[in-house]
């Protein structure tokens, strides 16, 4: 069954993808004697090629095993997800977005580098003011700047010659999707649907030219610091007064609550930094995805008594357990034709290992904004997380300018543990490149 589905989305290859010398360096390597990351290449043996077939498109995918393999804080990714989210065809963000997959090759044959160069067109029909954002994303190197900078090099020219004036990244593809570099917090594991980078990728970006443009804070909430007097005496008075209740999600009706999370979504999240609305097919892949992990107890809508007798949504939160802890405690997930049966199998025998929920989503309606509500749901939250044997919350990812939702954070004791980082450069013509 796992082989015909592999097969189906085009995950599985029976043969080794890797070239006659990285199977020895990975051999070399797992004796001791080195390691793919600490290659060295010169200017002159890297040499940048499209991604152009299946074949090509599962070496993009699995080089962060050679890469990362050794971290214990790296969490392998299902190669099904990974092939859908680079699939022009499958993945309907592709329908109103331009892309180019790279790879770096060594003058062995190695892969030691990839990157992809995005157009967002909706983005840039939202943010016509920018002049033309292009965007860098699935960013991954061996600690080498030559290798970096042919990547970045490549990107750039691509988006040069397609209109772009500026370069934003790392953005994978989009900003509904993983998005940042990570800068603090090397030594934690991601949770789930966040990535984790070593530490060296800062200095590769930051030697290319690129500057900050915006932090992302990830937000520690403790289940037990998290429920203060203060915040029982000001959610149970806005509980009173104002008529708030909280429902979780009605599963017999998902497709109704899917369409009123993307109303909300749309309304909620408007006026954040480089938000782009989710169209319907982009929302049924995200409803379809999250369908098979999501807790309805940990999707919550906040309402209050509507003018014409129905409830009027003014708040959501959507809350997802960090399957990433489970995937980690079992046996270390692989490439190739085991990856979906060895997380599967993680998954289901290694539940009781997670004690941590990311709070993907948590926004209050524009005018309903400034009263506690967002509070009242960290608070329902926590409360449900502990009858459920969760002491910890993940709020992630968070403008590090989103200054009420830092507040709210911070109400509930939170601590900012990790950083992700979005840069950004001007894209310069001529010998101004890299």
């Amino acid at each position: 069954l796992f082989k015909e589905i592999g097969e189906e989305l085009g995950v599985l290859d029976e043969e080794d993808d890797r070239s006659p010398a990285l199977q020895i360096a990975v051999a070399e390597r797992e004796n001791g004697d080195a390691t793919l990351r600490n290659l060295k290449v010169t200017a002159t043996d890297v040499h940048i090629r499209k991604v152009e077939n299946r074949k090509d498109k599962l070496k993009f995918i699995r080089l962060p095993w050679e890469l990362y393999r050794d971290e214990k804080n790296w969490v392998p990714p299902l190669e099904m997800d990974r092939m859908r989210l680079i699939d022009e065809v499958k993945n309907p963000f592709y329908k109103h977005a331009t892309h180019q997959l790279f790879l770096a090759e060594d003058k062995r044959g190695n892969v030691v580098g990839r990157i992809a160069a995005i157009i967002n067109h909706r983005h840039n029909e939202i943010y016509s003011s920018e002049g033309g954002m292009g965007f860098a994303g699935f960013f991954d190197s061996i600690d080498d700047q030559g290798v970096a900078n042919a990547l970045f090099l490549a990107v750039e020219d691509f988006l040069r010659s397609h209109g772009m004036k500026y370069i934003r990244g790392p953005v994978s593809p989009s900003i509904n999707d993983e998005v940042g570099l990570l800068v603090e917090g090397f030594d934690l594991p991601p949770a789930v649907m966040m990535p984790w980078h070593p530490s060296y990728y800062k200095k590769l970006w930051e030697q290319a030219g690129f500057k900050k443009e915006q932090d992302l804070l990830a937000w520690k909430i403790t289940e037990t610091k998290s429920l203060s007097p203060k915040i029982e005496r000001v959610t149970n008075a806005l509980r009173e007064r104002a008529k708030v209740n909280i429902r979780s999600l009605d599963m017999k009706k998902y497709d109704e609550e899917v369409n009123l999370i993307r109303d909300l979504y749309s309304r909620g999240w408007e006026e954040n930094w480089g938000a782009v609305p989710l169209d319907p097919d982009e929302i049924t892949m995200l409803a379809t995805e999250l369908k098979q992990i999501i807790d309805p107890d940990f999707v919550l809508f906040a309402e209050v008594p509507g003018t014409n007798g129905k409830p009027q949504t003014i708040g959501f939160s959507l809350c997802i357990p960090d399957i990433n802890q489970a995937f980690l405690a079992g046996k270390q997930i692989p490439k190739g034709a085991m990856n979906l049966p060895t997380a599967i199998s993680n998954l289901m025998t290694k539940k009781k290992a997670i004690d941590n929920l990311r709070i993907v989503l948590l926004g209050v309606m524009p005018e309903y904004r400034g009263r506690a509500v967002d509070a009242m749901l960290y608070r329902e939250i926590m409360e449900r997380a502990k009858k459920k044997g969760i002491k910890y919350g993940e709020a992630s990812w968070v403008l590090e300018s989103n200054q009420m939702m830092s507040r709210a954070a911070q109400v509930m004791n939170g601590e900012p543990y990790k950083r992700y980082r979005v840069f950004e450069k001007p894209l310069y013509q001529g010998e101004d490149r890299i």
